[in-house]
C-alpha cells in the first residue's frame, strides 16, 4: 500500500511539474510578446482558474519568471510584469553581440550551400511578413534568421546563450517593429550578412552583424516616448549609447 501511495505522489509532483512548465512558457511568451503589457498585473487565481489548476504550479511560473527579471512580486500589492529595464539593455546587447560575430563568423567557414539557401528563404519570409505588417511572424523570421547561423556555425548551443542573455532585449526589440522603416531596414541588414556569408567574407559578415545589433540603440528615445509607462527608467541615454 505504501509503494502505491508513492507512486501516487510521485504521478501528482510530476503532472504539478508538469503544469508549472507550460504556464511558465505560456506566461514568458505572453510577457515577451507584449500581450501582457510591462506593469500589468497578474492575478494568480485567475490564472489558476483559466488552467484548470490549483495555485501551487502558478506561484511556481511565477517565480521562475520572478527569477527571469520578468516578473516583479510587490510584497502587500500584487505580482507585476516588470517594466523593460534600461540598466539592463547595454550588457545583454554587448553579450549577444559578441556570441553572435563569432558565430558568423563560424557560418562563413561553415554554412553548407543548401544552408545558405535556407538562410534566403528565411530573409524571403520575413520581407513578406513585413509588407503585410505581421509583426509576430517578422519576430519569428528574425529569430529564426539568428538561430540558423548559428547552426551553419556548427555551434547551435550558440543560441542558447543568446536567448538566455536577450530576455531583457526582447521586449523592447518588439517595440521597433511598428516604426516607420524598422521592418524594412532589418531585412536590408539581413540580406547583407546573409551576401557575406555566401561570399565567404568573414570580416565583412561580423561587420554587418555587428551593426545590425548595434543600430537597436538608435530608436530608444522614439520607443521610450510611445511607450513612457513600459519602462524602468534606471539608465540615460548616454549610458546605453556608450555600451
Amino acid at each position: 500500500m505504501l509503494s502505491i501511495v508513492h507512486a501516487m505522489s510521485d504521478r501528482n509532483g510530476a503532472r504539478a511539474g508538469t503544469a508549472s512548465a507550460l504556464i511558465h512558457g505560456q506566461l514568458r511568451e505572453e510577457i515577451l510578446s507584449l500581450r501582457r503589457a510591462p506593469g500589468s498585473q497578474l492575478n494568480e487565481r485567475d490564472i489558476a482558474l483559466h488552467h484548470g489548476v490549483s495555485r501551487t504550479p502558478v506561484r511556481e511560473a511565477v517565480l521562475r519568471l520572478a527569477e527571469e527579471g520578468l516578473i516583479d512580486i510587490v510584497s502587500k500589492s500584487g505580482t507585476y510584469v516588470s517594466r523593460i529595464s534600461l540598466k539592463a539593455l547595454p550588457e545583454a546587447l554587448v553579450i549577444r553581440k559578441v556570441l553572435e560575430v563569432f558565430a558568423v563568423r563560424q557560418a562563413v567557414l561553415n554554412a553548407t550551400e543548401s544552408q545558405i539557401l535556407e538562410l534566403r528563404a528565411i530573409v524571403a519570409l520575413q520581407h513578406e511578413a513585413g509588407q503585410a505588417g505581421d509583426t509576430d511572424a517578422f519576430h519569428r523570421a528574425d529569430e529564426a534568421f539568428h538561430e540558423t547561423i548559428a547552426i551553419a556555425g556548427r555551434h547551435p548551443s550558440v543560441w542558447g546563450l543568446v536567448k538566455q542573455v536577450k530576455l531583457q532585449v526582447e521586449r523592447y526589440r518588439r517595440l521597433t517593429l511598428p516604426l516607420a522603416g524598422r521592418m524594412p531596414l532589418v531585412v536590408s541588414e539581413h540580406r547583407a550578412v546573409l551576401d557575406c556569408i555566401a561570399a565567404r567574407d568573414a570580416d565583412g559578415a561580423a561587420d554587418c552583424l555587428a551593426r545590425h545589433i548595434d543600430g537597436l540603440k538608435l530608436n530608444l528615445d522614439d520607443i521610450r516616448r510611445i511607450n513612457p509607462d513600459y519602462f524602468q527608467e534606471d539608465v540615460t541615454r548616454a549610458d546605453l549609447l556608450s555600451a
